[in-house]
């Protein structure tokens, strides 16, 4: 087994007043040799986006882009006709393939939005862009892992260009679950959004990652109440 930890005050940051930006990963203007991906997950960005702000119109390609608000309301633009907004309870999810461009903006006035912006490399190329986005409301459950992304579109969750899993576990204090790896070579990052865990009793807490791969499941024990994000993906492109 291979374990990588990454604490949370070690992670790239920029501010730039309208945005307040973490990466866990490099990032703009953050880079570090050493943090490029891990696997297929190239962006784990934590951002936080003042009232009335946010990304104008910019474009992507041959990227799986994931997004998950964590508080507020996020509206969503692209060049494919949506216009959308998502929130906390929501994962949104576009294949950019052949070329897309978007803007991403706080819908609210009054109160910033914060969310998590991932992206992936997809294991097919230049696919026609597409678009989704799905409450977790119906899905979501308590002290055990639930799936939000897969890539089966006939699965559970939205589901990507790209052999990855995700789920999302809340877990009150003393609770724990197993992963089991989905396909044998993948590893899982580990992404503390709230609270205290411990994952093969490595402790960990809030915007805290973990990288473990190498092995065929994980332990993941709350120490405190916790919410805690799980992206299975391929080591290698």
């Amino acid at each position: 087994m291979n374990i990588i930890i990454h604490k949370a005050e070690t992670r790239g940051h920029a501010n730039h007043g309208w945005l307040n930006s973490h990466h866990t990963f490099s990032f703009a203007n953050y880079h570090n040799p050493e943090r490029m991906n891990f696997g297929v997950l190239r962006v784990l960005n934590d951002d936080r986006v003042q009232a009335g702000m946010g990304f104008g119109t910019h474009p992507h390609e041959n990227m799986e882009i994931v997004s998950i608000p964590l508080e507020g309301d996020l509206e969503h633009k692209d060049s494919m006709g949506n216009t959308t907004v998502i929130r906390h309870g929501e994962v949104q999810v576009m294949s950019a393939g052949t070329g897309v461009t978007h803007s991403e903006y706080n819908k609210n006035k009054d109160k910033e939005v914060k969310f998590l912006q991932i992206w992936i490399f997809p294991n097919k190329k230049n696919v026609t862009p597409r678009y989704d986005q799905i409450s977790l409301k119906d899905i979501e459950k308590e002290n055990e892992f639930y799936q939000v992304l897969s890539p089966n579109n006939k699965d559970q969750g939205v589901w990507i260009h790209q052999d990855a899993w995700f789920h999302i576990g809340y877990f009150t204090k003393g609770n724990s679950d197993e992963y089991k790896i989905k396909k044998e070579a993948n590893g899982v990052y580990a992404f503390i959004l709230e609270g205290e865990v411990e994952i093969n009793n490595k402790k960990l807490s809030k915007r805290d990652g973990m990288g473990i791969w190498n092995t065929d499941s994980i332990n993941v024990k709350a120490t405190e109440n916790t919410r805690v994000l799980l992206m299975e993906v391929p080591m290698t492109r």
